[in-house]
């Protein structure tokens, strides 16, 4: 039943064509069932580190749900003839976090530097009050702690677990504690938390809409530029792969 979701191939993966209520409805349907899921938002790099990383396409692979991240994957799935809407990690993190405040549901933040993830927590807790942040954590231990990690986050019983560590520390973290958490939904969100707390600002309205984020990341970050540069690697593997 979880499984069932509209989706469309691409690079070998499946992509989710749900919009972003759609998206929430289907995290509401998880919670429902209580079993863990790993949950992914495919961009552009993530696609790319498949063919660079050695078991990244795996872990891919056992996500329950790949939303469509970013302006590269649009483009890509428009070539195959489908219409879909940007389902981001920084945008579910908002979303559910108000859905928390009207519902209850449970959610833990995991990464970013120290103080951040906190900052995080309680600027979203102003924006929405009543939500049912239960946790936070930053992302700056060994993957050796992770059991230690789990049974801490296991104790909250989130219903949500967000993983802001970069691909693919989130994802590794995600499944070496999965079943040891019992969340739900677990799902990586790169630097979202940097975002809410005001570390790093979003890009403006007009840039977002003209699928120029990554240009602004650019302009804050110049260090970002390695994450840009994997952008025509991208469409040369989607023109590659044809329609």
């Amino acid at each position: 039943m979880k499984n069932a979701h509209p989706t469309a191939e691409l690079l070998g993966f499946s992509v989710s064509l749900l919009d972003m209520d759609q998206t929430l409805e289907f995290f509401q349907d998880l919670i429902s069932q209580r079993e863990p899921n790993l949950i992914m938002t495919l961009d552009a790099t993530a696609l790319v580190l498949a063919q660079e990383l050695p078991g990244f396409a795996d872990i891919i692979r056992r996500a329950t749900l790949r939303t469509a991240d970013g302006a590269g994957v649009k483009w890509a799935l428009r070539r195959k003839g489908h219409t879909v809407t940007r389902v981001s990690g920084v945008d579910l993190v908002e979303r559910m976090t108000e859905l928390s405040a009207q519902r209850g549901y449970r959610l833990y933040f995991i990464g970013a530097e120290p103080g951040v993830t906190d900052l995080a927590a309680e600027r979203l807790r102003l924006k929405y009050p009543g939500c049912n942040i239960v946790g936070t954590h930053h992302g700056y231990f060994p993957a050796d702690s992770d059991p230690v990690v789990a049974a801490d986050i296991a104790k909250l019983k989130p219903d949500v677990v967000f993983a802001a560590m970069g691909m693919p520390r989130q994802e590794q973290f995600i499944l070496n504690t999965m079943q040891a958490i019992g969340a739900p939904i677990m799902m990586g969100v790169g630097g979202s938390f940097d975002v809410f707390s005001g570390k790093t600002k979003r890009a403006p309205k007009l840039m977002q809409a003209l699928h120029l984020e990554w240009l602004w990341r650019l302009m804050l970050n110049p260090t970002k530029i390695a994450k840009v540069k994997k952008l025509p690697k991208f469409a040369l593997m989607v023109l590659r792969e044809g329609r």
